[in-house]
């Protein structure tokens, strides 16, 4: 049991050392374009996770098409039906483990929904907005 709890803070220390080491990177990349930049968003991350766009294939979709609100859970994916694992880093230690993978994801579900690679600050916000749904 303890080795368990050891590990769960380990990964919890990565994914956070991970995930701060991101946002760093993101605000001084938004910071060079604006420098009155205070920080990211969680209302403006929700908005973004939330809100509905015409899409790749011109079908409406949102972050939550496919993620749901309760990111704990699973999701499926809109277009293939493909499960999801949860978003959630507290209900999936995997996620945000890995820049690659952050930005990879990012970039494939911004051309999802948006038809664009979504800006620093845009990323900025939306993972700020999915951090703050663990607490």
């Amino acid at each position: 049991m303890k080795l368990l709890i050891l590990l769960g803070l380990i990964l919890n220390l990565t994914y956070a050392s991970v995930v701060d080491d991101y946002l760093n990177n993101l605000k001084i990349e938004v910071q060079k374009s604006n420098p009155n930049f205070k920080g990211f968003d969680i209302k403006r991350g929700e908005e973004i996770f939330t809100s509905k766009h015409m899409g790749k294939k011109g079908k409406e979709i949102s972050c939550t098409s496919c993620h749901g609100i309760d990111l704990t859970k699973s999701g499926k994916n809109f277009f293939t039906g493909k499960v999801i694992e949860p978003l959630s880093p507290i209900a999936n230690p995997k996620r945000f483990t890995e820049v690659k993978n952050i930005e990879k994801w990012l970039r494939r579900n911004f051309n999802d929904v948006y038809n664009r690679v979504g800006t620093a600050q845009e990323k900025g916000d939306v993972v700020t907005y999915i951090l703050s749904k663990d607490k």
